[in-house]
């Protein structure tokens, strides 16, 4: 395998405005590679092959390769802040998101943040993702309130990812408490939505690892696409999701895998094994996309 050179991303990336939105420009990157899968850029330290922590970039290195071996078959990247921020290297995530925007500028970047709070400082955060990092999307939480939505509604064009029912075994000592009579993964559903109707950039996090619930969700949310981590390392079924979560277009869905893709094999051979991996998953995606029928 020959490494690439320890250099600056070049080229040009896209003006502002080239899409109509963030949903515009999913669509695009879904048609382009007839692919409903995003991979999640995760990369730590203590997993990446050894021959990276040679370099004085380890990570953005690391993640061009598997950008490069992967990029054919996605329809977004989703770097989680944490894995940089943890370590120092929030430099080599700003090097990952505009060596994707320059070389790849059709596939949407998702910011995997988690933020959540209120006033200035959710404007700062905003200002975070939209600025420094110049992604395209962000996740953001709603559980102090949806007006922590407010500031990132702000930004023309820009995805905001609220939290709905996410796929760790632990979400439902909160989201499936009842209030009012139904779980506040619903009610977090139908305050998206609603909000939906005036701003298409909305989008909702709904587990794989929950199909029912997803399936409840999209009864709920219409049309709205959701991000949909679990595929993958945490062992959800693909074929669930996609009976469940797909809306009429037969999309609707940006289906996550972080760990089973990046560390599919993490020996000389983990840029073609995570190339293998990320076909794969497309490949299985597609074969039960195809045989569902419009609602």
């Amino acid at each position: 395998m020959a490494l690439l050179q320890n250099s600056h991303p070049t080229g040009t990336a896209p003006e502002a405005g080239h899409y109509q939105d963030t949903i515009d420009h999913l669509d695009h990157a879904i048609s382009t590679n007839n692919s409903l899968l995003c991979v999640g850029l995760d990369p730590d330290l203590k997993k990446i092959p050894p021959v990276f922590l040679k370099d004085e970039l380890p990570l953005f290195r690391f993640n061009r390769e598997i950008i490069d071996a992967t990029a054919a078959e996605v329809c977004a990247f989703k770097p989680q802040v944490a894995y940089y921020s943890a370590c120092g290297r929030e430099a080599e995530l700003e090097l990952t998101i505009e060596y994707i925007r320059s070389t790849y500028p059709h596939i949407l970047i998702i910011l995997d943040a988690k933020r959540g709070d209120i006033g200035s400082t959710a404007d700062m955060y905003a200002r975070e993702a939209f600025v420094r990092y110049r992604v395209d999307a962000l996740t953001v939480n709603p559980h102090m309130g949806f007006d922590t939505i407010e500031p990132y509604q702000e930004w023309p064009g820009k995805g905001v990812i609220i939290l709905c029912k996410t796929s760790n075994p632990g979400s439902g000592f909160l989201q499936d408490l009842h209030v009012d009579g139904e779980p506040i993964f619903e009610r977090v559903a139908r305050q998206a939505a609603a909000l939906w109707q005036d701003n298409r950039n909305i989008m909702l996090v709904v587990g794989a690892t929950y199909p029912e619930q997803l399936k409840k969700v999209r009864e709920i949310a219409g049309e709205m696409t959701f991000l949909v981590p679990g595929v993958g390392h945490q062992g959800a079924d693909v074929e669930q999701v996609v009976k469940h979560g797909l809306n009429s277009n037969k999309g609707g869905l940006i289906i996550n895998s972080s760990r089973g893709v990046i560390y599919a094999e993490t020996g000389e051979d983990f840029q073609q094994a995570a190339a293998a991996e990320a076909k794969r998953i497309k490949e299985e995606i597609n074969r039960y996309r195809q045989t569902q029928q419009k609602i």
